[in-house]
């Protein structure tokens, strides 16, 4: 039997099994994913037309990196589990960052606190009643050098989630590993960084688009040149999707930052494959279990192609996407808050099968608070589970050659390229943003989203069916507000030791350079070093830069 007469006695079947099945007993007229993919009841080699597996899927390791940007996969090294943390005073973080490391834990991630996240120190008027809330305080390097105090920096990656403040943050980072004698070459982690998706979707951003994205690029320059195993971006399509976005928009607008930040580093002269290896990513893993992993496995290779094909990298560690993933915390339900335990498992299992480089599990307490010690080892618990006892890590992407899967993959491809061409057309991201374009379709699908669970088109279980009224039973961490009297106290005593006329030069420094041209990394270590605080120093650059009033509004 030739090809196309096998091909046409396929046809022939699938259609006389859907006359014969389809539309008897199904529990919905129709099924679609949260992005509003149709999905079909059954899936066969007709819905993968004209596929040529060398040039669209490749092996594990090969372009265009479709089913992971290594060849063995989890057989030889497993992925990175990061554990989210930070709990207002310093030396309380660096407790929890040891449990963890001593759990099993393979690399730190520290939340920093609203103030921190704005650039103000404990003490500013500005910032009071927020110590401690979402994360850490650091007002100067002294929190810094306690935050890690017993924590070898050149031995553990560290990923650090901060965006307007990054540069100082992590400048105070490097200071304080350079104080442990650490070789700069050796210390690997990653900075968020990502500028772009504040103005999208989170809206903790304080200067304007330019002079953000100089400082981003600053970073960039001074990783390439001195912190080789460093991400100075983790492009982040995280904060998208918990504002609201569904899977599509979550891939499209995060790959779309990301091509900026290239266009924005080949402008300031740097050479595509110096940088392009460290950049990195950080995606959300929500419900739907199969678009979840369609969606990492189509930003793998649009990436890779976009890279190779587009902006000419010849290095193929330049066409790698590597991403962190974290469980969804919009998914989270303050409601019967032990299911979350089942929502964070199927999502971690996800991103395995999605092919992440590092892991992050919310604790099943988080729609309440800050997770607590026994629900933070719990989602660590779930990680390891998933590695060790499932059997999912002994092949690489074993999904792969799934016809649902590989459909859905093409799909969201498909679906992200339409954005792609919508933003060009609008003159790219910077004025998709400015327009109001991103934030306005986030909205509209969060819209969508809800409209569909009011009419229970979607299930939440335990918000809109299966509802019970028992009383939470589940143990809450509380941010110490006595701890805010210590951290002010330290910052005072900081304030009165250090060599003010000292700080006030490097200052004065801080604000030459920025007025000018030059990468603001040196400037920002100085002061760091002079144990300037983040209040003094983002100070310096909100007279200098300004603060952005956005002019889209809806």
């Amino acid at each position: 039997m030739s090809p196309s007469e096998d091909s046409e006695r396929l046809r022939s079947h699938i259609s006389q099994w859907r006359d014969n099945n389809v539309g008897a007993g199904q529990r919905r007229p129709d099924y679609k994913t949260p992005s509003q993919i149709p999905v079909k009841e059954v899936y066969t080699p007709e819905d993968l037309p004209n596929s040529d597996y060398l040039r669209d899927v490749g092996m594990p390791g090969e372009y265009p990196y479709l089913r992971g940007v290594h060849p063995t996969g989890y057989r030889a090294r497993l992925w990175t589990m990061r554990m989210f943390a930070g709990f207002g005073l310093a030396e309380e973080t660096n407790e929890r960052f040891k449990v963890l490391l001593g759990n099993g834990e393979t690399g730190l991630s520290v939340a920093f606190d609203m103030p921190t996240l704005y650039g103000y120190d404990t003490d500013d008027p500005r910032a009071a009643g927020e110590f401690g809330t979402c994360g850490v305080a650091i007002s100067t390097m002294a929190d810094m050098e306690t935050l890690f105090e017993g924590i070898s920096l050149e031995d553990v990656t560290t990923s650090m989630t901060i965006n307007s403040p990054a540069a100082i943050i992590w400048a105070m980072f490097i200071a304080v590993a350079e104080k442990q004698g650490a070789d700069l070459s050796k210390v690997g982690g990653t900075l968020q960084n990502d500028i772009l998706k504040e103005y999208i979707a989170q809206n903790e951003y304080i200067f304007p688009p330019e002079p953000s994205m100089r400082l981003v690029v600053d970073t960039v320059e001074f990783a390439t040149k001195h912190m080789p195993r460093w991400n100075p971006i983790s492009i982040s399509g995280y904060h998208i999707r918990e504002a609201g976005s569904n899977a599509v928009q979550e891939l499209a607008f995060t790959l779309a930052d990301g091509f900026e930040y290239v266009r924005q580093c080949v402008a300031r002269g740097l050479a595509i494959d110096d940088f392009v290896p460290r950049l990195s990513f950080f995606f959300n893993v929500h419900n739907n279990f199969f678009e979840e992993i369609a969606k990492f496995r189509a930003a793998r290779r649009i990436w890779a192609r976009e890279m190779t094909e587009t902006f000419k990298a010849e290095n193929p560690r330049s066409a790698w996407l590597r991403f962190h993933a974290q469980t969804s915390g919009a998914s989270l339900t303050a409601q019967q808050p032990e299911n979350n335990v089942a929502r964070v498992s199927m999502q971690a299992l996800a991103a395995v099968l999605g092919g992440c480089q590092s892991l992050h599990t919310n604790g099943k307490d988080e729609a309440w608070a800050l997770p607590s010690e026994d629900a933070a080892l719990l989602a660590l618990r779930t990680q390891q589970i998933i590695a060790h006892e499932t059997g999912v890590t002994d092949t690489v992407d074993p999904l792969g050659g799934s016809y649902f899967v590989e459909s859905m993959t093409n799909q969201l491809e498909a679906a992200a390229y339409d954005y792609f061409r919508r933003i060009d057309d609008m003159g790219g991201v910077m004025a998709a943003l400015e327009s109001g374009f991103l934030q306005r379709e986030i909205a509209d699908a969060s819209y969508i989203y809800q409209m569909e669970e009011d009419r229970k088109e979607r299930i939440t279980v335990g918000v809109n069916e299966h509802c019970t009224d028992d009383a939470l039973e589940i143990p809450l961490l509380r941010v110490d507000r006595e701890g805010e009297r210590r951290q002010v106290d330290r910052l005072n005593e900081i304030r009165r030791t250090r060599d003010n006329r000292d700080v006030a030069e490097k200052l004065r420094a801080l604000e030459q350079a920025a007025k000018g041209s030059d990468n603001l990394m040196p400037p920002l270590l100085a002061a760091v070093k002079a144990y300037a605080s983040v209040g003094e120093m983002m100070d310096v650059l909100r007279g200098v830069f300004g603060e952005y009033q956005p002019s889209w509004g809806f």
